[in-house]
């Protein structure tokens, strides 16, 4: 039996509506009581990424991420410890490279935090940024496999999450029922929230990315450059705008409402990373319903984690 993620329904439990964007994102009603915020921590060890935890709950912001390498620190110990640390503040990834993970491995370790934490997790994902952490160990696929891989990974996935029996068959991955040594069920049901890369590529009439994004909880949305010299995202609150037109059009045909839908948008309101800037307000007028600050031009130093915790300490730009 194949099994499709938009047959499942998502819901975070009501004591944890705190960590989740509510409401329509269309017409700029997300700022203010609505809007969340939250904050990457970029470079950290494992025991500095919760004691940042810990100064983020305390000054009030709703979320912190971290990311994960192909070798380096576990993303999901980290969180796990995280979790153990803090009461309120949501945890996720920015982001989880899908594709590359075993489907099974992938939903133990999120589901295990998502316990951990009370349910506050959610899945960030995307096809990941190639460099030579990666490829020093796996070759490149190419994009249109790491794409089906990531489909079906996050198949199986909310899959398992859903419980027993269940079974897929996949062109990379397959499972059959489980009668033994079945792992408890997370804490936010059906599965906890999946956040996925969608990038929207201008003038084309399929957009393949924002398909995968509608069909999931959120969206860290992008824009395609459209030349070589210029690759990079070009989101704007014009183009944000488009995006969510296109989200809203695949959930409405797909029988969803935007109703808890997360639109993610990464800035900074600090330093020189990317191109996304305050005034938050023009973000959430778009349509974003969360402003993530992604402080990566901080040095992965001593001087560098002391800012993070200055910024951090300052609070979101509400």
């Amino acid at each position: 039996m194949r099994f499709w993620a938009q047959n499942r329904r998502w819901a975070a439990p009501k004591s944890h509506e705190v960590g989740v964007g509510r409401g329509a994102v269309s017409g700029g009603s997300g700022y203010g009581a609505g809007m969340k915020f939250g904050a990457v921590i970029t470079y950290a060890t494992e025991r500095e990424f919760t004691e940042l935890a810990v100064v983020a709950e305390r000054a009030g912001w709703d979320q912190v991420f971290t990311w994960e390498a192909v070798w380096g620190q576990d993303a999901w110990v980290t969180l796990g410890a995280a979790a153990l640390a803090t009461e309120r503040i949501r945890l996720g990834t920015l982001l989880t490279p899908a594709a590359r993970h075993r489907p099974w491995d992938l939903a133990s370790r999120v589901a295990s935090v998502d316990r951990l934490s009370d349910g506050r997790v959610t899945l960030g994902v995307g096809l990941g940024a190639l460099h030579g952490n990666w490829l020093a160990f796996e070759a490149d696929e190419g994009r249109a496999v790491r794409a089906r891989k990531l489909d079906e990974v996050l198949d199986i996935y909310a899959g398992l999450m859903g419980g027993q029996p269940f079974s897929y068959t996949g062109e990379h991955f397959s499972a059959s029922p489980v009668t033994e040594l079945v792992p408890p069920p997370p804490v936010q049901t059906p599965h906890p929230p999946v956040w996925c890369v969608g990038l929207m590529l201008p003038g084309r009439s399929r957009q393949r990315s924002l398909e995968r994004a509608a069909r999931w909880q959120g969206v860290f949305p992008a824009v395609a450059g459209g030349s070589l010299e210029n690759p990079g995202s070009h989101l704007t609150p014009v183009s944000l705008r488009e995006l969510v037109g296109h989200i809203t059009t695949l959930r409405a045909a797909d029988g969803q409402s935007m109703e808890g839908y997360d639109v993610v948008v990464e800035g900074d309101s600090h330093g020189e990373f990317g191109t996304v800037r305050p005034p938050v307000e023009q973000w959430a007028d778009a349509g974003a319903t969360w402003w993530v600050e992604s402080w990566w031009d901080l040095p992965d130093s001593p001087e560098g984690r002391r800012e993070m915790r200055r910024r951090l300490e300052l609070g979101p730009p509400r």
